[in-house]
């Protein structure tokens, strides 16, 4: 079967997020001062193909916890789907 995970991987509340500070600075530049915060984070579709939902699940999982994800400094949530 075929599945698509949607992973988000941001870094974690209590890390600085330099990029962040850096959009937050550039909207009051530019006049959006209602921003109270920016975190910049990555997005990733993943297509793969696993026997069952569970299976798909656990390979996603071990891919974002040794790969995907620096679990020190990010934490990651996804969704998965049949495709």
């Amino acid at each position: 079967m075929k599945f698509v995970a949607e992973i988000d991987i941001m870094p974690i509340k209590e890390i600085l997020d330099p990029q962040g500070k850096a959009v937050k600075l550039g909207l009051h530049n530019l006049g959006i001062d209602q921003v109270d915060d920016v975190r910049i984070g990555k997005h990733i579709s993943l297509k793969l193909e696993a026997d069952t939902e569970e299976a798909a699940d656990e390979k996603v999982k071990t891919a974002c916890q040794k790969l995907l994800a620096n679990l020190i400094m990010e934490e990651f949530t996804y969704t998965l789907h049949s495709a």
